[in-house]
């Protein structure tokens, strides 16, 4: 009787140790941030993203960045055959809303086809259309591909101004125990549809009356308001690969805001299957 404690203690160590050698033994996360184009400080927003992905996450963050500022941006690395075949999870963080050569869409869109997740933030969503792509697409038509990936169409935005996040499932793992909050300026996407997504956030937005130039503000002129679905999954193809979008992230302040980086690092757990059903990393992919 007097061993039962030694020897307690030994086999409680040695599983502590046989768990913390596990932990070493994971492979980090490899993530691909393409980053580029319109409208966004996209110079200083990759390496927000990489810094803080990499901060809180046991990964390796890449990033193929285009400083090519206009809505044509293209990217060397969807060239490549196997373009994405390094890489766990691919981060669209690009605003190239005038490419629209469908061989090189249908490139990206292939490998998250075979089963390649991918995390799409912000201008993603207005990227790789043509045609009537205002009007809602439909499903199989030729200008439908990347907005059939992403589960839902948006095709605007509204002024600058703060949007209220509310999570509308708060079960899943990306969003459980996340609180909701009010972003600085931003910009609310709208939904033209929403195809396969699964709403997981909502924004809304209250803009105020604003005289146009040379006029006067009518006395009892009142805000807009707008609500749209600003966070959602998605099964995209045969794989039925994970896929993560938010409209969210126009700013630099909000991309390095904490609670976005919990959003996107959870959301890439998410897309890969390194995540528990309260929201945290698995063994060995946290911090």
């Amino acid at each position: 009787m007097r061993l039962l404690f030694p020897l307690l203690t030994l086999t409680v160590g040695a599983a502590l140790f046989l768990a913390q050698a596990a932990d070493t033994t994971v492979k980090p996360l490899r993530v691909l941030i393409v980053a580029g184009g319109c409208c966004h400080e996209y110079d200083k927003q990759h390496m927000v993203l990489k810094d803080g992905i990499e901060a809180r996450l046991n990964a390796i963050v890449d990033v193929a960045y285009n400083p090519d500022k206009s809505t044509k941006a293209t990217f060397e690395i969807y060239q490549a055959k196997d373009w994405s075949k390094d890489f766990d999870v691919i981060v669209h963080d690009e605003c190239s809303a005038d490419v629209t050569d469908p061989a090189y869409v249908k490139a990206i869109l292939d490998a998250h086809k075979a089963g390649k997740p991918a995390v799409n933030l912000h201008c993603a969503m207005h990227s790789y259309r043509w045609g009537n792509f205002r009007e809602p697409v439909k499903a199989g038509s030729d200008n439908s591909g990347w907005y059939e990936m992403l589960g839902l169409q948006s095709t605007g935005h509204g002024p600058q101004q703060p949007i209220d996040i509310s999570f509308t499932d708060t079960t899943h793992p990306i969003t459980k125990g996340l609180e909701n909050w009010t972003t600085i300026n931003e910009e609310l996407y709208n939904n033209v549809q929403i195809l396969t997504g699964k709403a997981l956030a909502s924004g809304h937005q209250v803009v105020p009356p604003k005289a146009k130039k040379g006029e006067t503000l009518p006395p009892d002129a009142k805000p807009t308001e707008a609500s749209s679905v600003v966070a959602w999954t998605n099964e995209y193809g045969p794989n039925k690969t994970k896929i993560f979008s938010t409209t969210i992230g126009h700013n630099t302040a909000t991309v390095a805001d904490a609670r976005y980086l919990e959003l996107v690092t959870r959301a890439i757990l998410w897309t890969t299957g390194h995540i528990d059903e309260n929201g945290k990393a698995l063994p060995g992919y946290g911090k």
